[in-house]
């Protein structure tokens, strides 16, 4: 049975980690109300784009080709892999990583290479052998990130697409963020580009499209426009996703903190009963040696 100073050095210790959990919730509090800011801000553009450009290509001649938009084989994925550089924000690596290894599962006969963005998922592959081509630490861990960090990943993937290494499509993973408490794993393919891509629903997506199909003219050449926004569209893509992951982590970051606060606080109780238990003992047994002694005498 532990004595009276083991159970209150138990106690200042639980007590100093309550104070560090309570801590870093305010922190991650602090940054999820601003990175939840960007991602509401980001979000309109991005799936705009997305149905624009998607619908422009989807209208474009059938002679018309371009790197980021033509159809390739299908042996050869690269997979962009969005993780955190810090733990301690519960479950949120580990369902990336699982959705990871459930992509390449359903692909046994694909050849993956991993991009990793995130220091937790590049370790994790790392131990285990897997075909890492890249990795990018850092850019999320100070829970924010540019847009110039964004363009250097998508000026990796393009670059890996289009030049002779034989990739043949680009996937991205990420934590999309939809609430503090919640937040949902998402596969997308980043290249090639799909004609007539949306942001919305298959069923509203495919009536939109029937009632507002319409023909562009075009000041340039389509060569000279897809250029110029295709690269565009990926570097939106993987700037959102990289906000979409700040946020989701900074929210699953707060909940696990406040639920680490909530078990100190209840095992702190717990440790107060025991050692209110074991002092009343200890003064019961003094008591009673008080009484026999003199009882004796």
């Amino acid at each position: 049975m532990p004595n009276l100073l083991d159970i209150r050095r138990r106690i200042k210790s639980v007590k100093n980690t309550q104070q560090i959990t309570k801590a870093m919730k305010m922190v991650s509090a602090a940054k999820l109300k601003r990175a939840q800011d960007r991602v509401v801000t980001a979000r309109p553009f991005a799936n705009k784009m997305m149905e624009v450009l998607g619908g422009l290509a989807d209208r474009t001649d059938e002679d018309f080709h371009h790197p980021l938009l033509d159809a390739r084989g299908d042996e050869r994925y690269l997979l962009v892999l969005v993780t955190a550089d810090k733990g301690l924000c519960g479950a949120f690596n580990t369902n990336l990583i699982k959705a990871a290894q459930a992509f390449i599962v359903a692909n046994p006969d694909k050849q993956i290479e991993i991009l990793a963005v995130g220091r937790k998922g590049r370790d994790f592959f790392r131990r285990r052998g897997s075909m890492l081509v890249g990795e990018y630490v850092g850019l999320t861990g100070k829970g924010r990130v540019d847009f110039s960090e964004a363009l250097e990943v998508a000026g990796d993937v393009i670059k890996r697409f289009t030049d002779d290494s034989g990739i043949d499509k680009a996937f991205i993973i990420y934590n999309e963020f939809k609430s503090v408490l919640q937040q949902r794993v998402i596969t997308e393919q980043l290249l090639p580009v799909a004609r007539g891509a949306s942001s919305e629903a298959p069923e509203v997506a495919a009536s939109a499209q029937a009632v507002n199909r319409v023909d562009y003219i075009y000041e340039q050449p389509p060569q000279e426009i897809f250029s110029r926004l295709l690269p565009r569209l990926v570097e939106t893509q993987i700037f959102r996703a990289l906000l979409e992951s700040i946020a989701s982590e900074q929210g699953a970051r707060m909940t696990a903190m406040d639920s680490a606060s909530k078990n100190a606080r209840e095992l702190i109780d717990s440790l107060t009963l025991n050692m209110n238990r074991v002092r009343q003992a200890a003064i019961t047994n003094e008591i009673i040696e008080v009484v026999s002694g003199a009882a004796a005498q």
